[in-house]
C-alpha cells in the first residue's frame, strides 16, 4: 500500500508570504535538476507561494516541464531517489503528480507537457499575478475565509476558489494579448 496516499489530510492554513519562498524553491529545484538533467526542460516555481506578497498555503508547488508524459517510469524513479512520491490517483490527467516522503517538508510537483495549455496556464497566472498587486488581497482575502470556512476539506476549498480563478484568467490572458507574454527562462 502506498502511504503517501493514505496520509490524514492536513487542515487548509493560509499564511503571510514568506521570504523563505523562494529560498525553499531553489534548493528543491537544485535537487530535481541534478537527477532528472535536461529531461526536465523547465523547472518553475508556480503558485501562490511564487508569487510575492501573497499570502498562501506554505506549500511550495513546482512544475517541470518535460517533452512528453509517458516517461513516467523513469521520472518516478528518479524522483523517488531525492524523496518524492508519485501519485497515481491524481485525478488531473494533463499532469503527473509528485508529493514529499511522508515526514517531509510538504512540497507539490506538477509535471506537465511542455506547451501546453495547463503547462502555460501556470505560468501566465503566476507573471501576471506577479504584476498586478490589485489581485492580491481580494483574492488572499477570499482564501481566508474559505480556509475557515473548509478547514478539513481541501477539495471544496480548491472548488470554493474556481470562480475568481477564472476571473483572474480572464484578465491575465486579456493582458498576455495586450502585451504578447510569452514565459521567460525557466527558474532553476
Amino acid at each position: 500500500m502506498n502511504t503517501t496516499q493514505t496520509r490524514s489530510p492536513q487542515p487548509v492554513e493560509i499564511c503571510a508570504w514568506s521570504p523563505e519562498w523562494p529560498s525553499q524553491f531553489a534548493v528543491k529545484a537544485k535537487r530535481i535538476r541534478s537527477v532528472l538533467g535536461e529531461r526536465a526542460i523547465r523547472i518553475d516555481h508556480v503558485g501562490s507561494t511564487a508569487i510575492q506578497g501573497l499570502a498562501a498555503k506554505p506549500i511550495i508547488d513546482i512544475q517541470i516541464s518535460v517533452a512528453d508524459l509517458h516517461s513516467i517510469e523513469v521520472l518516478k524513479e528518479e524522483m523517488s531517489v531525492i524523496g518524492y512520491m508519485w501519485r497515481p490517483l491524481n485525478g488531473d490527467l494533463t499532469k503527473r503528480y509528485f508529493r514529499e516522503a511522508p515526514g517531509n517538508e510538504r512540497t507539490h510537483i506538477h509535471v506537465r507537457a511542455l506547451g501546453s495549455w495547463s503547462e502555460q496556464w501556470s505560468l501566465l497566472f503566476r507573471d501576471y499575478m506577479r504584476g498586478h498587486g490589485e489581485e492580491h488581497a481580494p483574492y488572499a482575502e477570499l482564501k481566508r475565509a474559505l480556509a475557515s470556512r473548509y478547514q478539513d476539506d481541501r477539495v471544496a476549498y480548491t472548488e470554493a476558489k474556481s470562480e475568481h480563478l477564472w476571473g483572474i484568467v480572464r484578465r491575465a490572458d486579456s493582458w498576455a494579448a495586450r502585451t504578447g507574454w510569452q514565459p521567460g527562462p525557466s527558474d532553476a
